[in-house]
Protein backbone atom coordinates (compact mmCIF):
# COMPACT_ATOMS: atom_id res chain seq x y z
CA UNK A 1 0.00 0.00 0.00
CA UNK A 2 2.97 2.76 1.01
CA UNK A 3 4.57 1.93 -2.20
CA UNK A 4 2.49 1.73 -4.56
CA UNK A 5 0.87 4.82 -3.06
CA UNK A 6 4.35 6.69 -3.96
CA UNK A 7 4.09 5.57 -7.59
CA UNK A 8 0.57 6.89 -7.84
CA UNK A 9 1.71 10.34 -6.25
CA UNK A 10 5.11 10.88 -8.58
CA UNK A 11 3.28 9.72 -11.92
CA UNK A 12 0.77 12.58 -10.82
CA UNK A 13 2.68 15.36 -10.50
CA UNK A 14 5.90 13.99 -12.00
CA UNK A 15 7.15 17.88 -12.29
CA UNK A 16 7.75 17.80 -8.34
CA UNK A 17 9.29 14.58 -8.44
CA UNK A 18 11.54 15.82 -11.41
CA UNK A 19 12.65 19.43 -9.70
CA UNK A 20 13.60 17.11 -6.47
CA UNK A 21 15.20 14.48 -7.93
CA UNK A 22 16.66 16.38 -11.47
CA UNK A 23 16.74 20.03 -10.54
CA UNK A 24 14.52 20.75 -13.03
CA UNK A 25 10.57 21.00 -13.07
CA UNK A 26 9.88 18.87 -16.50
CA UNK A 27 7.03 16.57 -17.05
CA UNK A 28 7.99 13.29 -17.14
CA UNK A 29 5.21 10.52 -18.90
CA UNK A 30 5.26 7.08 -17.30
CA UNK A 31 6.96 4.41 -18.61
CA UNK A 32 5.82 0.69 -18.47
CA UNK A 33 8.20 -2.13 -17.31
CA UNK A 34 7.05 -4.27 -20.31
CA UNK A 35 8.70 -2.16 -22.64
CA UNK A 36 11.81 -3.27 -20.90
CA UNK A 37 11.89 -6.64 -20.05
CA UNK A 38 13.20 -10.07 -21.33
CA UNK A 39 11.79 -12.22 -18.80
CA UNK A 40 8.76 -10.85 -15.75
CA UNK A 41 10.73 -7.80 -14.23
CA UNK A 42 9.56 -6.85 -10.50
CA UNK A 43 7.15 -3.63 -10.43
CA UNK A 44 5.54 -3.67 -6.74
CA UNK A 45 8.17 -1.01 -5.87
CA UNK A 46 9.63 0.76 -9.15
CA UNK A 47 8.09 3.46 -11.60
CA UNK A 48 9.87 4.25 -14.46
CA UNK A 49 9.35 8.08 -15.62
CA UNK A 50 10.71 9.47 -18.86
CA UNK A 51 10.87 12.67 -20.91
CA UNK A 52 12.69 13.33 -24.66
CA UNK A 53 15.97 13.43 -22.33
CA UNK A 54 15.84 11.36 -19.33
CA UNK A 55 14.80 8.45 -17.73
CA UNK A 56 14.08 8.66 -14.23
CA UNK A 57 13.77 5.47 -12.08
CA UNK A 58 12.33 5.58 -8.81
CA UNK A 59 12.17 2.08 -6.18
CA UNK A 60 10.24 3.40 -2.88
CA UNK A 61 11.34 0.45 0.00
CA UNK A 62 9.71 0.53 3.31
CA UNK A 63 11.88 -2.15 3.72
CA UNK A 64 15.15 -2.78 3.18
CA UNK A 65 16.15 -4.86 0.32
CA UNK A 66 19.54 -6.75 0.11
CA UNK A 67 19.29 -7.74 -3.66
CA UNK A 68 18.52 -4.09 -4.52
CA UNK A 69 22.80 -3.11 -5.80
CA UNK A 70 22.02 -5.83 -8.43
CA UNK A 71 18.42 -4.81 -9.50
CA UNK A 72 19.24 -1.26 -10.12
CA UNK A 73 22.50 -2.55 -12.35
CA UNK A 74 19.78 -4.98 -13.99
CA UNK A 75 17.28 -2.03 -14.43
CA UNK A 76 20.22 0.64 -15.92
CA UNK A 77 20.80 -1.99 -18.49
CA UNK A 78 17.60 -2.99 -19.43
CA UNK A 79 16.66 0.70 -19.86
CA UNK A 80 19.91 1.69 -21.69
CA UNK A 81 18.96 -1.00 -24.03
CA UNK A 82 16.10 0.25 -24.92
CA UNK A 83 17.16 4.16 -24.53
CA UNK A 84 21.02 4.21 -25.55
CA UNK A 85 20.75 8.04 -26.22
CA UNK A 86 18.62 9.22 -22.31
CA UNK A 87 20.39 10.33 -19.48
CA UNK A 88 19.48 7.81 -16.93
CA UNK A 89 18.91 8.43 -13.27
CA UNK A 90 18.26 5.97 -10.71
CA UNK A 91 16.81 6.60 -6.69
CA UNK A 92 16.13 4.51 -4.50
CA UNK A 93 13.69 5.98 -1.80
CA UNK A 94 13.53 4.45 1.53
CA UNK A 95 10.57 5.26 2.95
CA UNK A 96 10.78 3.66 7.18
CA UNK A 97 13.35 4.81 9.53
CA UNK A 98 15.89 1.43 9.88
CA UNK A 99 19.62 0.74 11.34
CA UNK A 100 20.21 -1.71 8.37
CA UNK A 101 23.38 -1.22 6.82
CA UNK A 102 21.42 -2.30 3.50
CA UNK A 103 19.76 1.15 3.68
CA UNK A 104 23.30 2.49 2.89
CA UNK A 105 24.61 1.01 -0.25
CA UNK A 106 24.98 2.73 -3.23
CA UNK A 107 26.79 0.21 -5.27
CA UNK A 108 26.62 -2.80 -7.33
CA UNK A 109 30.20 -4.22 -8.06
CA UNK A 110 31.89 -7.25 -9.54
CA UNK A 111 35.27 -7.94 -10.54
CA UNK A 112 35.02 -6.27 -13.50
CA UNK A 113 32.07 -4.25 -13.03
CA UNK A 114 30.97 -1.25 -10.94
CA UNK A 115 27.44 0.51 -10.51
CA UNK A 116 26.29 3.50 -8.91
CA UNK A 117 23.03 4.66 -7.94
CA UNK A 118 21.64 7.42 -5.51
CA UNK A 119 19.71 6.39 -2.27
CA UNK A 120 17.25 8.77 -0.34
CA UNK A 121 16.15 8.29 3.48
CA UNK A 122 13.69 10.21 4.00
CA UNK A 123 14.20 10.22 7.72
CA UNK A 124 17.48 12.06 7.07
CA UNK A 125 15.91 14.96 4.90
CA UNK A 126 14.90 18.33 5.89
CA UNK A 127 10.78 18.30 5.92
CA UNK A 128 11.23 22.18 4.15
CA UNK A 129 12.14 20.39 0.63
CA UNK A 130 8.84 18.38 1.17
CA UNK A 131 6.36 21.06 2.56
CA UNK A 132 6.59 23.96 -0.34
CA UNK A 133 6.03 21.22 -3.37
CA UNK A 134 2.20 20.05 -3.56
CA UNK A 135 3.47 16.86 -4.73
CA UNK A 136 5.83 16.37 -2.11
CA UNK A 137 3.62 16.78 0.95
CA UNK A 138 3.09 13.27 1.87
CA UNK A 139 6.76 12.28 2.80
CA UNK A 140 7.02 15.99 4.79
CA UNK A 141 5.96 13.32 8.01
CA UNK A 142 8.89 10.83 7.27
CA UNK A 143 11.28 13.15 7.33
CA UNK A 144 13.97 14.79 9.93
CA UNK A 145 11.18 16.33 12.23
CA UNK A 146 11.05 15.43 15.79
CA UNK A 147 7.63 16.24 15.91
CA UNK A 148 5.49 13.97 13.52
CA UNK A 149 1.94 15.52 14.53
CA UNK A 150 3.18 18.73 13.93
CA UNK A 151 4.76 18.23 10.73
CA UNK A 152 1.26 16.55 9.57
CA UNK A 153 -0.52 19.58 10.81
CA UNK A 154 1.36 21.75 8.26
CA UNK A 155 0.58 19.42 5.89
CA UNK A 156 -2.90 19.89 6.51
CA UNK A 157 -2.31 23.73 6.27
CA UNK A 158 -0.60 23.28 2.69
CA UNK A 159 -3.22 21.33 1.42
CA UNK A 160 -6.14 24.01 2.59
CA UNK A 161 -3.86 26.31 0.30
CA UNK A 162 -4.27 23.87 -2.81
CA UNK A 163 -7.31 25.61 -4.85
CA UNK A 164 -8.15 22.79 -7.01
CA UNK A 165 -10.01 19.86 -5.32
CA UNK A 166 -8.88 16.96 -7.11
CA UNK A 167 -5.41 18.01 -5.69
CA UNK A 168 -6.07 18.42 -2.40
CA UNK A 169 -8.02 14.85 -2.04
CA UNK A 170 -5.45 13.19 -3.16
CA UNK A 171 -2.50 14.97 -1.67
CA UNK A 172 -4.46 14.26 1.51
CA UNK A 173 -5.13 10.71 0.95
CA UNK A 174 -1.44 9.86 -0.13
CA UNK A 175 0.09 11.90 3.27
CA UNK A 176 -2.88 9.71 5.39
CA UNK A 177 -1.69 6.71 4.19
CA UNK A 178 2.51 7.44 4.49
CA UNK A 179 1.68 8.72 8.38
CA UNK A 180 0.50 5.58 9.16
CA UNK A 181 4.10 4.72 8.87
CA UNK A 182 5.28 6.81 12.04
CA UNK A 183 1.65 7.96 13.39
CA UNK A 184 -1.48 6.40 14.93
CA UNK A 185 -4.66 6.47 13.08
CA UNK A 186 -6.15 8.57 15.82
CA UNK A 187 -4.20 11.39 14.97
CA UNK A 188 -4.09 11.24 11.25
CA UNK A 189 -7.97 11.13 11.43
CA UNK A 190 -7.76 14.12 13.76
CA UNK A 191 -5.53 16.44 11.97
CA UNK A 192 -6.60 15.50 8.36
CA UNK A 193 -10.14 16.20 6.72
CA UNK A 194 -11.68 12.58 5.11
CA UNK A 195 -14.15 14.05 3.53
CA UNK A 196 -11.51 15.50 1.38
CA UNK A 197 -9.57 12.29 1.47
CA UNK A 198 -12.64 10.36 0.48
CA UNK A 199 -12.54 12.05 -2.95
CA UNK A 200 -9.25 10.56 -4.31
CA UNK A 201 -8.40 7.92 -6.18
CA UNK A 202 -6.30 6.16 -3.91
CA UNK A 203 -8.68 6.24 -1.59
CA UNK A 204 -11.18 4.89 -4.34
CA UNK A 205 -8.67 2.30 -5.17
CA UNK A 206 -8.26 1.24 -1.45
CA UNK A 207 -11.47 0.65 -0.96
CA UNK A 208 -12.58 -1.20 -3.90
CA UNK A 209 -9.39 -3.42 -3.39
CA UNK A 210 -10.08 -4.16 0.18
CA UNK A 211 -13.90 -5.12 -0.90
CA UNK A 212 -12.30 -7.51 -3.53
CA UNK A 213 -9.82 -8.49 -0.75
CA UNK A 214 -13.21 -9.42 1.63
CA UNK A 215 -15.13 -11.67 -0.99
CA UNK A 216 -12.15 -13.35 -2.02
CA UNK A 217 -11.33 -14.17 1.86
CA UNK A 218 -14.98 -15.18 2.36
CA UNK A 219 -15.06 -17.92 -1.03
CA UNK A 220 -11.96 -19.52 0.60
CA UNK A 221 -13.50 -19.77 4.02
CA UNK A 222 -16.21 -21.60 2.25
CA UNK A 223 -14.27 -23.46 0.23
CA UNK A 224 -11.72 -24.61 3.24
CA UNK A 225 -15.17 -25.73 4.82
CA UNK A 226 -16.94 -27.81 2.29
CA UNK A 227 -12.77 -28.99 1.72
CA UNK A 228 -13.42 -30.70 5.74
CA UNK A 229 -16.75 -32.32 5.32
CA UNK A 230 -14.84 -33.80 2.37
CA UNK A 231 -12.24 -35.05 4.28
CA UNK A 232 -14.67 -36.01 6.80
CA UNK A 233 -16.21 -38.67 4.43
CA UNK A 234 -12.98 -39.87 3.29
CA UNK A 235 -12.70 -38.28 0.27
CA UNK A 236 -8.79 -38.72 -1.63
CA UNK A 237 -6.99 -34.83 -1.18
CA UNK A 238 -6.54 -34.60 -5.25
CA UNK A 239 -10.27 -34.68 -5.50
CA UNK A 240 -11.24 -32.45 -3.09
CA UNK A 241 -8.68 -30.03 -4.37
CA UNK A 242 -10.33 -30.57 -7.93
CA UNK A 243 -14.09 -30.19 -6.91
CA UNK A 244 -12.98 -27.04 -4.38
CA UNK A 245 -10.06 -24.72 -6.61
CA UNK A 246 -8.19 -25.21 -3.39
CA UNK A 247 -4.55 -26.55 -3.65
CA UNK A 248 -3.70 -29.88 -2.67
CA UNK A 249 -0.94 -28.10 -0.15
CA UNK A 250 -3.54 -26.29 1.36
CA UNK A 251 -6.40 -29.65 1.54
CA UNK A 252 -3.36 -31.77 3.03
CA UNK A 253 -3.08 -28.42 5.81
CA UNK A 254 -6.70 -28.91 6.71
CA UNK A 255 -6.39 -32.79 6.66
CA UNK A 256 -3.04 -32.10 9.03
CA UNK A 257 -5.34 -30.08 11.07
CA UNK A 258 -8.39 -32.20 11.08
CA UNK A 259 -6.50 -34.94 12.88
CA UNK A 260 -4.85 -33.01 14.98
CA UNK A 261 -8.28 -32.38 16.18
Amino acid sequence: MFDNTCKFIAELYSPDFATWLLGKPITLTKLSPTELSIEPIRTDTLILLQSDEVVLHIEFQTEPDKDMPFRMVDYYLRIYRRYPNKEIHQVVIYLDKTKSEEVYKTTFTTRKLRHEFEVIRLWEQPPEIFLRTPGLLPFAVLSATENKASTLQLVAAAVDRISERRTQSNISAAAAILAGLVLEEEVIGRLLRKDIMRESVIYQSIKTEGKEEGIEEGRNEKACEIALNLLAEGMAVDAIARLTGLSPEVVQELQQQQTNE
